[in-house]
């Protein structure tokens, strides 16, 4: 049974009707190198000008009759998919990912991406408050915090609701995942780094300082809070980056 429920016309898709995003989404991944994957086509707004960049492409569409259509209108050399994103199992080999997410799905789909193993960057259309929240702009998620120290997220730009039809009633963001070349943190310890993270965001107390007391009451811990300046009501969600690492490094490492 296809994962996405929204109608069998559209699969929950909003598709692209604006050439300039189009354009802008193009312009991201011509930034990347290597063998291209495309996450729900749909009729093809976005993979008619990703094949003009001649690197190999591969498209992963759920609706069969788009996939047929698709397999017609492309050139030979593009690979079509008929399946779920969501249980299509990626190749091994480094690539890159792009896509129009359906907005319902977007945190299940994000979710998948960032558990792939081979991808270098994914330059994806989601929700303007969800793009917002990977980036870490206005407080990061904890999925994103999860993953920061291996995944840097950038907003690129805000996209209209009217670049969509049928037109959502929110508007997008693109944005782009890439891959840390040097990692912020040994990814042997991902799994213990990703249990600290969320044993932070759901712990108790009224602030950062209130929380981690119970998590650690380390010497070095409170010289970091001190160092660090952060208020008594700071939440898990104002952390960067790289202080998530130096926390991660004092509680569980030190």
């Amino acid at each position: 049974m296809p994962t996405y429920r929204a109608g069998r016309h559209e699969h929950g898709q909003n598709f692209l009707n604006n050439p300039a995003t189009v354009r802008a989404v193009v312009d991201a991944v011509e930034r990347t190198d290597g063998p291209l994957i495309e996450i729900g086509p749909g009729r093809g707004a976005l993979t008619f000008e990703l094949q003009k960049l001649h690197r190999p492409l591969t498209v992963v569409e759920i609706d069969h009759g788009h996939a047929e259509w698709l397999k017609s209108k492309l050139k030979t050399q593009v690979r079509v998919v008929n399946a779920d994103f969501l249980r299509w199992s990626p190749p091994a080999h480094r690539h890159v990912l792009v896509g129009n997410l359906p907005f319902h799905q977007t945190t299940a789909m994000l979710r998948r991406v960032l558990h792939g193993p081979a991808w270098t960057d994914a330059v994806l259309l989601v929700q303007w408050e969800v793009a917002r929240r990977r980036a870490g702009i206005g407080g990061a998620s904890m999925m994103t915090a999860q993953w920061w120290p291996w995944v840097d997220f950038t907003v690129h730009q805000r996209i209209p609701s009217s670049a969509f039809t049928p037109r959502p009633s929110v508007d997008a963001g693109l944005l782009v995942m890439s891959r840390r070349t040097t990692p912020l943190l040994d990814p042997v310890h991902r799994r213990r780094y990703r249990r600290f993270v969320h044993a932070v965001f759901t712990g108790r107390g009224r602030g950062l300082p209130a929380i981690l007391s119970r998590l650690c009451d380390h010497k070095s811990l409170r010289a970091w809070l001190s160092r660090e300046r952060l208020a008594t009501s700071a939440l898990p969600k104002e952390l960067s980056a790289g202080q998530w690492v130096e926390l991660f490094s004092i509680v569980e490492l030190s």
